[in-house]
């Protein structure tokens, strides 16, 4: 699915990308506490620290922005998984190892991926589908995780099994995000991480 693109009257490619970083920073504040209805253009301005016409030599329109920063959020939470994430080794450490690092960026990242929860509903009918297959892309990662344990013999999975707890190990690490008022009160990242797992475990340990 190719990458949909967001004209802009600057020709300057290295501006192009500083100024739309400086957009999403603040737009992604701004969702946070507004949600992307309510917030303006000018707002978003505003908070990149440029005017509202230099905003639209970057955009042609807000839903662009919201666009922009679902593709960044997911981007990059993809690079820091491909860096810590080992899809070849197929121990069971290595997808502790694998989970254990998917959350910690779901932490460190946490107002973006409760952004990207909240308000990838509000894409374009043709910017969804694109976005969402970012999202596939990396539970796919986990999928090699579990499957390389299957091939090993270190868990015993079907294809649809090993589908479903992937996508369930994707799911657990954003609730991190948009469930931390009620789960921080509760326990440390540490700890969520090594319950998380366990129970993970126990329900995929071969009998």
């Amino acid at each position: 699915m190719s990458k949909r693109q967001v004209p802009a009257s600057v020709k300057d490619e290295r501006l192009i990308e500083k100024r739309r970083e400086q957009m999403v920073k603040g737009a992604v504040n701004l969702f946070k506490e507004k949600g992307f209805h309510r917030t303006t253009t000018r707002e978003i301005a505003r908070e990149a620290g440029f005017s509202i016409g230099t905003l639209y030599e970057y955009i042609r329109q807000k839903e662009d922005v919201l666009y922009l920063v679902c593709d960044t959020i997911y981007d990059e939470v993809r690079e820091r998984l491909e860096q810590d994430i080992d899809t070849k080794q197929g121990t069971i450490e290595s997808l502790k190892r694998a989970i254990a690092n998917y959350f910690k960026v779901v932490d460190e990242m946490q107002d973006e991926v409760l952004v990207m929860y909240q308000e990838v509903k509000s894409l374009s009918k043709d910017a969804l589908p694109y976005v969402l297959q970012k999202e596939l892309e990396m539970v796919g990662m986990f999928e090699k995780v579990l499957e390389g344990c299957v091939n090993k013999g270190e868990i015993s999975l079907t294809k649809s099994e090993q589908k479903l707890c992937a996508h369930n190990i994707f799911v657990q690490g954003q609730m991190w995000a948009f469930r931390r008022w009620a789960l921080r009160k509760m326990y440390t990242l540490e700890e969520y991480i090594a319950l998380q797992t366990d129970l993970l475990l126990k329900g995929i340990s071969k009998k």
